[in-house]
């Protein structure tokens, strides 16, 4: 949005797990949009007091693949429990993951329907200070990274980017990579073998 809205200011763009076409692919945060009425994140925001809880969202994103938050966890805990490098490494990433920030709810329900079930960013009806964004402004060099097995952020959700903006394609990087959403910040491998290169490529431009 940034990027549309400033482009003289952006040289160059990396999009990693970003929803730019939120219509693109069948991932469950898409289903769960156009499925579920306004009135139920509403509701839920009512529910915490005009806040969208973290808690809410945390319970939501575990429901997405119940099996590997409620049985699958605990095996690999099982399996791994004589060893206290595997044992330190998952108390700190579920201290962090177990705890996510509470959203500001005005915001929250802007986002579900403008962006998620409207699709106002991709369709260029999205308004960013006063202004309706307009992706074809983004010619800068653009680098898309998606996650492979990513159910938040579907690849095609990233990857679809390279219809809307007025980046040339020999300008711009399309990779997709093994792992989910998660991974795509703080994946061992992709960390190790990706970003790296990424941050070579910015230095570039």
């Amino acid at each position: 949005m940034i990027a549309a809205r400033f482009p003289e200011k952006v040289k160059a763009l990396v999009l990693a797990g970003a929803p730019i076409d939120t219509d693109a692919g069948d991932g469950a945060i898409k289903r769960m949009a156009h499925e579920s009425p306004i009135s139920f994140y509403q509701e839920l925001v009512a529910l915490g007091g005009g806040l969208m809880k973290g808690k809410f969202m945390l319970r939501g994103w575990k429901n997405m693949n119940p099996e590997q938050h409620y049985i699958q966890g605990h095996i690999d805990l099982y399996e791994h429990i004589d060893d206290p490098v595997y044992l330190a490494k998952e108390e700190t990433f579920n201290r962090w993951y177990e705890n996510p920030i509470d959203l500001p709810g005005r915001w929250y329900l802007q986002v579900i329907a403008q962006i998620f079930k409207e699709n106002r960013l991709a369709k260029g009806e999205f308004i960013g200070l006063g202004r309706k964004l307009n992706l074809r402004n983004i010619t800068c060099p653009a680098y898309l990274l998606a996650g492979a097995a990513d159910d938040i952020t579907t690849p095609e959700q990233v990857l679809d980017a390279v219809k809307y903006i007025g980046t040339p394609k020999d300008r711009t990087v399309q990779q997709t990579v093994p792992g989910g959403h998660i991974g795509l910040f703080m994946g061992a491998r992709t960390l190790k073998e990706h970003w790296p290169r990424i941050a070579q490529w910015i230095a570039a431009q």
